[in-house]
């Protein structure tokens, strides 16, 4: 039971909070509105103090939420916008904190899952696949990711899925290659075993060919063979990304190494890519009783320090035992190295 004047007071403090997003979104939009280029510096600072002024877990739904709703729609959004919404992102990934980055990432992944499954009509999926492509190319995620998603693809190998690895490879090919040239080939020889058993399905076989050709061409480095392939756009952007990071350098210390797998089941098994992600769900240990319980030994405790204990209502060993530790150390060192064993 919750007393009226308790309820009145949470509804407000609810009131409050609600009031306190509608307002967050909507300076997170007006900055968002006029991203571009030329101004990305100074949004992406104002977007630093947002973060420095709200929560992060606030912060990162509302741009998360915002930045969905921008760049994925059933039409194919323009590559530069796509590429200026992501740079952001990585900014305030290596500016702020990985959170950002993983945040964003997770979303984008589990929608694309979702859309991959459902057979939508739209673009809806390019342009997923175009976000998660580009967070490669500004070193927001490792290319383990992109080489599941690829595996993914070529497992499946309809007409749709040919669209999506030709999709993906023109954008981030050569940055695959030149990150793990081994396991593209080993993906080319996959593709190449998949087309030739699948030759009947297909009454057009031109895709397949295409498929091939662009895969062979970027086995081979030869950009010439892939039609309308252009990195200058990606370079230039990258340039400017090295300018705005506060550490330096291109940051591919903070990619994140994280499987398709790892990013899906999130919910279930955690997510150990975030430092201190907190998590509830089903203990990872498949059965706690089976475990034997370890006694916690702090050397000789006096029966004052045992009394006192009691009083605190220490009333596990774990806890009589870390007190104990924290009663009795002379100094941190020595508290450290008790708690330790």
């Amino acid at each position: 039971y919750v007393p009226p004047q308790v309820r009145k007071a949470q509804e407000a403090l609810d009131d409050k909070k609600r009031e306190e997003l509608v307002r967050l979104k909507k300076m997170v939009n007006g900055l968002i509105n006029r991203l571009s280029e030329p101004n990305l510096s100074s949004i992406s600072g104002q977007m630093e103090e947002l973060y420095m002024a709200n929560s992060r877990k606030d912060m990162n739904d509302t741009l998360t939420d915002i930045l969905m709703n921008a760049c994925v729609t059933p039409v194919a959004m323009p590559t530069r916008l796509l590429m200026e919404h992501v740079l952001l992102v990585s900014i305030l990934h290596h500016n702020v904190g990985i959170e950002v980055g993983a945040h964003f990432l997770e979303a984008v992944v589990k929608k694309f899952d979702e859309l991959c499954k459902s057979d939508a009509e739209g673009k809806e999926c390019e342009n997923l696949l175009a976000l998660i492509a580009h967070l490669y190319n500004f070193h927001v995620v490792h290319c383990l990711l992109i080489f599941d998603i690829l595996k993914k693809l070529v497992s499946a190998f309809t007409e749709k899925e040919i669209e999506l690895i030709l999709f993906l490879l023109k954008n981030v090919g050569f940055s695959l290659r030149k990150d793990d040239a081994l396991a593209l080939k080993e993906l080319i020889t996959e593709a190449q075993r998949k087309a030739s058993t699948a030759e009947k399905k297909f009454q057009d076989q031109t895709r397949v060919r295409f498929m091939l050709e662009t895969m062979l061409a970027l086995r081979n480095n030869d950009m010439r063979k892939i039609p309308g392939y252009d990195p200058e756009p990606v370079e230039r952007l990258r340039k400017l990304q090295r300018a705005l990071i506060h550490s330096g350098g291109s940051g591919k210390d903070t990619q994140l190494r994280v499987s398709l797998e790892s990013l899906l089941s999130a919910d279930q098994v955690g997510r150990w890519w975030i430092v201190g992600s907190s998590w509830s769900g089903a203990p990872m240990i498949s059965d706690a009783k089976s475990q034997p319980q370890q006694k916690l030994h702090v050397g000789k405790v006096s029966s004052k320090i045992m009394e006192l204990a009691r009083k605190m209502r220490m009333n596990t060993d774990i806890r009589r035992s870390i007190f104990c530790v924290l009663m009795m150390s002379e100094d941190f060192m020595d508290a450290f190295e008790k708690l330790l064993k």
